[in-house]
């Protein structure tokens, strides 16, 4: 797909969009399209309210070979509500999507919605709509409109050429949150531990950022126990992903710390999980595609912000090597662990990433990620994310980036109360609470053990929220959740 920007509709057919707000002036410009076009006014008011994500269809009588999709962006234009409807028109339509695709702003309030909002989430979304979770299929379906070079996306407005830097950014941001869906989507015997270190290495070589990664025998040599430990029953070596990326130039910039949990299929280990929903298990490194995400999303944008991500990965399987519960393990930074439940692993190899990022790095503001609990999902469902934090501004930011992005997130408690759950008599600590109550919350007090008194930590229990049922796919699928948000936060640091 190719970007251009016009001043005027071209003569030539062209499949032109045009954005509608649920507006007082709905019915006027509904009629100046009408009379354009050669249509009845009565007729199109009838038949097109602007809902969000709706779509009418008409062809102008004095445009021929040209169609003309009103598309609906309802009455309160956010940046979630705008891209998914352009990503529904492109999944949906995506027959008709070819040739020459313009966006007409003529209709569009520019205090409702930006000339950079609308170029962002309009290619975001449209770009996303191609996205085809059918990789291995040995047949194909055919390529997407918008995935062909020969595709041109034009956008038509009296200030066109205003829109090229956020058509940019939405371009960017699709083609990462897609390669970490592909990532989340991939079976366990597709997707490794070792498949997330080369993703890492790779992105690092194409968009300028530092990767290291450590294989089993120095992560060893490290002492990062907790996450050897999960790794005792599986085939596959463990690997731990250090990421950094740093602005040039030598001015200071704020310094984030990201760990995402890469626990690459989860059977639970001997604590096995039930068989019915256990396939969904490859999903269980979403947080660590998140953290991939947003450091490639940061590289390409080149934003203003010292960044530091760790994935520390691994399955969680199980053999005659396999952690027991009742087990005590070790950790990087030397506290014991009574393991309880096998299934509470991604806590484990959690602990020694954000042991291991406040000890080398002294981040400024330290973001943990994963889809660690069920019982978040049970008290948020799959609408928001649970945040946990210590830290009253950051928590103020990471929902403030959660409204503006529509990836959302819901404060829950971190009270010293809930410690006592986890104390041990013949550990420092143990990994869950044997009572059936606040798991998302216990889960969270487990990994602030482990943050070394860092003043500005929060965690994302993102378990409903990075994979589930939505109009794209006919399955469960990934949602690239906490990729927008976390380049939203960091750019209003």
């Amino acid at each position: 797909m190719t970007l251009k920007y016009l001043t005027s509709i071209p003569s030539t057919p062209i499949q032109l969009i045009i954005p509608l707000l649920q507006s007082d002036q709905l019915a006027d410009q509904l009629k100046e399209i009408a009379t354009e076009s050669g249509q009845d006014a009565k007729l199109l008011q009838s038949d097109f309210n602007a809902n969000a994500g709706s779509i009418h269809c008409i062809y102008p009588a004095e445009h021929k070979g040209s169609r003309w999709l009103l598309l609906g962006l309802g009455d309160h234009p956010s940046e979630a509500v705008v891209t998914n409807a352009f990503r529904g028109l492109s999944f949906r339509h995506s027959k008709i999507l070819s040739g020459q695709i313009g966006i007409s702003d003529r209709y569009l309030d520019a205090d409702k919605i930006s000339v950079d909002a609308l170029a962002t989430t309009s290619v975001n979304g449209l770009l996303l709509g191609t996205h085809y979770i059918g990789t291995f299929k040995s047949k194909k379906s055919d390529a997407h409109p918008l995935k062909k070079k020969s595709t041109r996306l034009a956008f038509i407005s009296s200030e066109a050429k205003k829109y090229a830097s956020g058509a940019r950014k939405g371009q960017a941001m699709a083609e990462t949150q897609m390669r970490i869906m592909e990532l989340v989507d991939g079976p366990g015997n597709k997707v490794k531990p070792e498949t997330l270190a080369k993703w890492a290495v790779q992105s690092g070589k194409d968009h300028d950022f530092k990767v290291r990664v450590l294989n089993k025998s120095q992560i060893q040599k490290t002492g990062l126990e907790a996450l050897l430990a999960v790794n005792r029953g599986s085939e596959y070596p463990p690997y731990f992903i250090i990421m950094e990326y740093k602005p040039k130039g030598r001015k200071k910039y704020p310094k984030v710390g990201l760990v995402g949990k890469g626990v690459t299929f989860d059977t639970g280990g001997l604590s096995i999980k039930g068989s019915v929903n256990m396939h969904y298990m490859k999903s269980d490194m979403g947080g660590a595609a998140a953290v991939l995400g947003t450091m490639e999303l940061t590289a390409k944008l080149k934003l203003p912000v010292h960044l530091i991500g760790i994935v520390p990965t691994t399955d969680n399987c199980v053999d005659a090597n396999a952690v027991k519960p009742g087990d005590i393990i070790g950790s990087y930074d030397g506290q014991t662990i009574e393991v309880i439940d096998t299934d509470a692993e991604g806590r484990l190899i959690l602990a020694d990433g954000l042991a291991y990022m406040n000890k080398h790095y002294k981040p400024d503001i330290m973001i943990d990620l994963a889809t660690l609990t069920g019982n978040c999902v049970r008290a948020l469902g799959y609408e928001a994310g649970g945040l946990f934090t210590n830290n009253d501004e950051l928590a103020d930011l990471m929902l403030a980036a959660g409204q503006r992005t529509g990836e959302r997130l819901w404060r829950l408690p971190i009270w010293k109360e809930y410690r006592k759950e986890l104390e041990s008599e013949v550990a420092d600590v143990r990994n869950l609470s044997i009572r059936p109550v606040a798991g998302a919350i216990t889960a969270a007090k487990f990994l602030e053990v482990f943050i070394g008194e860092h003043p500005r930590w929060a965690h994302l229990d993102i378990a409903g929220v990075a994979f589930g049922s939505h109009p794209y796919t006919k399955q469960k699928s990934a949602t690239s959740f906490g990729v927008k948000l976390l380049v939203d936060l960091l750019n209003h640091l």
